[in-house]
C-alpha cells in the first residue's frame, strides 16, 4: 500500500526550563509515504530528538498537527498514545533496551501482552520474527547472555512482533563495532525491502547512507531534505 503514513504540519514543542523557554522545534513540517526508508540527522540541538520523540508519540506538540496513518495524534492524552504507540511503532533502541530477567523469546513477546494476545499466539509470533532475524538458537537466552548484536537483533524483532506501521530506529548502532553494525544496517535494509517503513535517527553520515532520503535538522527546523543518491546496500543474507 502506498501513500502518505506521516505528515506533520507547522510543528512547534517549546520546553520550559527556569524563566527560559527552549524552542526545540520552530515549525517542521514533513510527509513521509509508506515503505519509505528516511534518515532523520542534525547535531546536538538542532531538534532530532525532540522530533524523534513526537513521531514516536512518546511526547505531543506544542502547536500544529501530526496526522499518523490517518490519525491526527498531535492532541491525545496518553493512554491513547501509548495504545497508538503499541500499535504503530516498533521502536530499536542503541542501549537495546531489554528486560535483563527475560528470555529473548519473552523479550520479544512483550509488546504482544500490552496489545491482549492470548499467550499460544504471543510465543507464536515471537518465534516467527526470532526466525526472521536468524536468533532461533538464542530463544531461551537472557540478554546478558547474548552479544551487541545479538541483543539488538532481539531488539528488532520485539519492534516487529505487532507489525508496527513503522519501525523507528535511533541510533541502532550506536553501541556495536563495525562488523556487527554493517550486520544491523543489513537487516534493516531487509525489513524495509519487506515493506516496512523506517525511520532512522543518526548523528553518522555512512550510517545515514543506508537510507534512501535524508532530512537534516539544524535549530528546530529542517535544513534540507534530499533523496540520497549514494544509497549504501548490504544483503543481510550474505553475511550469514
Amino acid at each position: 500500500m502506498s501513500g502518505e503514513i506521516i505528515r506533520l504540519n507547522e510543528i512547534t514543542r517549546f520546553f520550559r526550563v527556569g524563566t527560559e523557554v527552549v524552542r526545540a522545534l520552530r515549525g517542521v513540517s514533513l510527509s513521509i509515504n509508506r515503505n519509505e526508508y528516511v534518515a532523520l540527522m542534525g547535531p546536538s540541538g538542532s531538534g532530532k530528538s525532540t522530533l524523534m520523540n513526537l513521531l514516536g508519540c512518546l511526547d505531543t506538540p506544542t502547536s500544529g498537527s501530526y496526522i499518523l496513518n490517518g490519525n491526527d495524534v498531535s492532541k491525545l492524552e496518553d493512554n491513547d498514545l501509548a495504545e497508538i504507540r503499541n500499535r504503530e511503532i516498533g521502536f530499536v533502541f542503541q542501549t537495546f533496551n531489554l528486560l535483563p530477567r527475560l528470555t529473548a523469546l519473552e523479550n520479544v513477546a512483550l509488546p504482544m501482552i500490552y496489545a491482549g494476545a492470548a499467550k499460544p499466539k504471543r510465543l507464536e509470533r515471537a518465534m516467527e520474527v526470532l526466525d526472521s532475524v536468524k536468533l532461533t538458537d538464542r530463544v531461551k537466552h537472557k540478554p546478558n547472555e547474548l552479544s551487541g548484536g545479538q541483543r539488538q537483533r532481539v531488539a528488532i524483532a520485539r519492534a516487529m512482533v505487532n507489525n508496527p506501521s513503522i519501525i523507528l530506529a535511533d541510533e541502532p548502532t550506536g553501541n556495536l563495532d563495525s562488523k556487527t553494525s554493517i550486520e544491523i544496517m543489513g537487516l534493516i535494509e531487509e525489513i524495509h525491502k519487506a515493506g516496512n517503513t523506517i525511520i532512522l535517527v543518526t548523528h553518522e553520515e555512512d550510517i545515514a547512507r543506508h537510507a534512501h532520503r535524508i532530512v537534516r535538522l539544524s535549530d528546530g527546523l529542517v535544513a534540507s531534505d534530499e533523496i540520497n543518491k549514494d544509497i549504501r546496500t548490504i544483503n543481510y543474507y550474505q553475511t550469514h
